[in-house]
């Protein structure tokens, strides 16, 4: 907080390691603090133009994360603005909360995760299908969905609409409603991490345990 108002462009923050571990960790991509050319980009192309680098990644938090400082071409630069980089900086503070937590049990990191990514994607304003297609580019929402829906790790590799059609017809039928929107409420983000979790143990025990085990495991769960 006390350096970030320097900051006028994308390389002035690369440039300052701490601020960019800060910066980056709040958006969980912590693991891009060695490739600064690459963050120098997705900063310096910001977010308005529709061939943003951040625009052209399937994986929607280079666009928020390039978004939250406004340092690309006609952009308001964010990072003079105090209350907008509490924000990151407590962001931060969380991300690596879970980054702990996840050290004993990366389930436990992708739930905490969800409850707080999930019911900000749920609250946008878009449309259901906008909603899906940017959960699915979010790596930890779409492996928490992906699980909780009973949906192998392959699902990845299908036509992107048929992902979606199947996506919506799972949580549908495990919730009444395709709509992410549902997940403003506090209870439904905990009906869904509660399944995500249930469905992640069995996995694990699946290896170990007989199919009779694990159906008794499924009815309780």
């Amino acid at each position: 907080m006390d350096n970030i108002s320097k900051v006028q462009t994308a390389e002035d923050l690369v440039s300052d390691r701490r601020l960019l571990q800060v910066a980056l960790g709040a958006f969980g991509l912590d693991g891009d603090i060695n490739n600064r050319f690459f963050i120098q980009k997705i900063l310096s192309d910001g977010t308005t133009a529709g061939d943003a680098l951040s625009n052209r990644l399937a994986d929607k938090r280079y666009r928020e994360f390039s978004k939250a400082f406004g340092l690309g071409p006609g952009e308001i630069r964010k990072t003079g603005l105090i209350t907008f980089m509490e924000e990151v900086a407590q962001d931060n503070v969380v991300s690596q909360f879970e980054i702990a937590v996840g050290e004993s049990d990366e389930t436990m990191r992708i739930s905490l995760y969800a409850q707080r990514s999930l019911t900000d994607l749920a609250s946008q304003d878009n449309s259901v299908d906008t909603k899906w297609f940017d959960l699915m580019g979010q790596p930890p929402l779409r492996s928490m969905m992906e699980t909780a829906l009973g949906l192998p790790s392959s699902f990845g590799q299908v036509d992107i609409d048929r992902q979606l059609e199947v996506f919506k017809d799972r949580l549908s039928r495990l919730t009444g409603s395709d709509d992410l929107a549902q997940f403003t409420d506090e209870a439904a983000i905990a009906k869904l991490t509660d399944t995500y979790q249930a469905r992640s143990q069995i996995k694990q025990l699946q290896s170990t345990i007989s199919p009779g085990q694990t159906a008794l495991i499924l009815l309780r769960a």
